[in-house]
């Protein structure tokens, strides 16, 4: 049986970015017959592969490289050649899950670009009526079979599906740009799934072969005897945390004198002003985001059991004591994103107006502190089932990182507002350390602690924290520059609310006498401001001094620290959890194209 072990790495050795030219990616076999026979040469090369534990894009890759070594070919088809591999190592998995339960996930380039008919709804292409092109082919067998089926590229949609349980398997159709970035997503996830490489990369009136798309929607067979496993089903119980009624069978709603369905739908008595308040900070933590924070919880809970629910959703045990903690670090997250957004008056928070936007910035105070509450109340009243010393180690930790993240907080408010404007390399990640590693940290320390005594790894898990959290941070500022769709839709805002970033501090510390003087003056807000203009501006002085390649290789030593800590630790199980968060918080994609649907299946854990 081949395995990881087989590979140039292993689980338990340091992990090295191996970072291949995305050029090599690019070229599909040019002929039929070379694309057919990558395919067969991959089924029978990855037949011995141990499934028992997802593969790595690096073990990935040196597969495609060995196979295409032994098939005499070019490394231009690697990326061709690794997605055959990774059907071949899911297709059992995948063909096992009932057609209900999959997705066909199709991109709107198949669609054919001239005179098309269709209209996009929240699902999609609607196309079962037109006949036009391959798409409504695909569409209609899928549908006929039970799939559901998205026609569609950069909807959120895909992710709520995946996470919210409605299906298990995925179905692809995409171009090798996006299959590229795909396949780290889908093999950390877990989630059985087969693609069909797009004959280009147009984008516009393309092409597949469609009799292999066709055999890889009517895969079909009963189920395997080993099964990869994933973190999804974790996934999906911290997802279910925060969604009704699970979220008011957790923490009941102390004033509400309707059914948590009927707050929802948005009904209920809006008269009273307690149950307001009370609907108002209940949505607010009901809102989107990652929820990695109770996912961490969770899962670290898990790995202490011996990992069951990474093996499936039938032998999850997660106890209602140990829910109501990971609900409750969620409610801590919310609430510190309520204040954070009033003091940097934030404008978009999950796609929509901040709450001291909507409710003015007392009441959004309000909420926030209500949200503390609720959450110091959820562990507290778990003290019977946990037992006193664990609860109160519990919000012994859960206070610290409340006191150090308002440390962290303070210091990045005082800097911003003061007239001094000169920042060091240690200041902003002495910030960045108290501001984000604390909630990694508490969300760690708290799973291991519902699981027995966890002494032993206090240090450790400090430390691990530590260096996640302040990759994660610098990973953040350079997305900054970029905006996304969720929280910061405008790019630069880092810059515009003047905040003691890392790039900041490294361009201070690194830049000419005369661009330092120009960024203090740009930052002090005495010139005429321009926003556009002043970013631009910024950005060129960034770059003159390389701080974008500077911060990158920062965010690689950290990474490294933060994995070097993680291959010392035991049981195996936490010790490939705490690889699987380094992969997810710090997980990075090519900054040229913009992220495709398929893309957003699994969350990245993040702020």
């Amino acid at each position: 049986m081949t395995t990881v072990a087989d590979l140039p790495q292993t689980a338990n050795e340091p992990k090295k970015d191996k970072r291949l030219n995305s050029a090599a990616f690019k070229v599909v076999p040019e002929t039929r017959a070379l694309r057919d026979q990558i395919r067969a040469a991959a089924t029978e090369f990855a037949r011995p592969l141990d499934r028992s534990k997802s593969l790595t894009k690096p073990e990935l890759m040196a597969l495609g490289e060995t196979l295409l070594a032994q098939l005499q070919l070019g490394e231009q088809y690697l990326g061709f050649t690794m997605v055959c591999l990774a059907n071949e190592f899911w297709r059992e998995q995948l063909q096992a899950v009932p057609f209900h339960r999959r997705l066909l996930l199709l991109p709107h380039c198949l669609k054919n670009a001239e005179g098309c008919p269709a209209d996009y709804d929240e699902f999609g292409l609607d196309c079962r009526k037109c006949g036009a092109c391959s798409v409504a082919d695909f569409k209609t067998r899928a549908e006929d079979l039970g799939y559901k089926v998205l026609v569609s590229e950069g909807t959120p949609i895909v992710l709520k599906i995946i996470v919210s349980g409605h299906v298990d398997a995925i179905v692809g159709v995409a171009c090798l740009n996006v299959l590229e970035k795909a396949i780290d997503k889908v093999l950390l996830a877990g989630i059985p799934c087969v693609a069909a490489p797009l004959l280009s990369s147009n984008c516009k009136s393309t092409s597949v072969d469609d009799d292999w798309v066709f055999e890889l929607v009517n895969l079909q067979t009963p189920a395997p005897n080993v099964k990869t496993k994933t973190y999804l089903h974790l996934m999906r119980a911290a997802h279910g945390l925060c969604e009704e009624p699970e979220l008011s069978r957790l923490a009941p709603r102390p004033r509400a004198t309707t059914p948590p369905s009927a707050v929802v739908a948005g009904e209920g008595d809006r008269s009273d002003p307690l149950v307001v308040h009370e609907n108002i900070a209940y949505d607010w933590l009901a809102q989107g985001g990652k929820r990695s924070r109770p996912l961490i919880t969770l899962a670290a809970y898990d790995a202490m059991k011996g990992a069951p629910a990474t093996r499936s959703a039938e032998e999850m045990h997660l106890p209602d004591a140990v829910k109501r903690v990971a609900l409750a670090i969620e409610a801590f997250h919310k609430a510190s994103l309520v204040h954070d957004d009033i003091e940097d008056d934030d404008t978009f928070r999950y796609g929509r107006a901040t709450l001291h936007r909507q409710y003015g910035v007392p009441t959004a105070i309000n909420v926030g502190d209500y949200l503390l509450g609720l959450g110091y109340r959820l562990v507290a009243k778990e003290r019977k089932e946990l037992g006193g010393d664990c609860t109160a180690d519990i919000l012994n930790k859960l206070s610290e990182a409340h006191f150090r993240l308002s440390e962290g907080q303070g210091a990045e408010l005082l800097w911003r507002d003061g007239r001094d404007k000169s920042l060091t390399a240690l200041d902003a990640l002495k910030i960045y350390a108290l501001k984000t590693a604390p909630a990694f940290e508490a969300a760690l320390y708290a799973g291991l602690r519902l699981a027995g005594p966890a002494d032993h790894y206090e240090k450790p898990v400090h430390e691990f924290a530590k260096n996640l959290g302040v990759a994660f941070q610098i990973l953040n500022d350079l997305k900054d520059w970029e905006g996304d769709s969720d929280n910061k839709m405008v790019a630069g805002q880092d810059v515009l609310s003047a905040r003691p970033t890392l790039l900041l501090a490294l361009a201070l510390e690194g830049a000419t006498p005369a661009d330092r003087e120009e960024l203090l003056t740009l930052l002090s807000g005495t010139h005429s401001r321009d926003n556009d203009q002043l970013l631009a501006r910024v950005r060129i002085l960034f770059s003159r001094a390389g701080i974008f390649a500077k911060v990158e290789k920062l965010i690689d030593k950290f990474q490294a620290k933060a994995e070097a800590i993680a291959d010392e630790i035991e049981p195996v199980e936490l010790r490939e959890l705490l690889y699987y968060l380094v992969d997810t918080v710090l997980e990075r994609q090519p900054k040229s194209e913009a992220e495709p649907a398929l893309l957003q299946l699994l969350p990245v854990l993040g702020r």
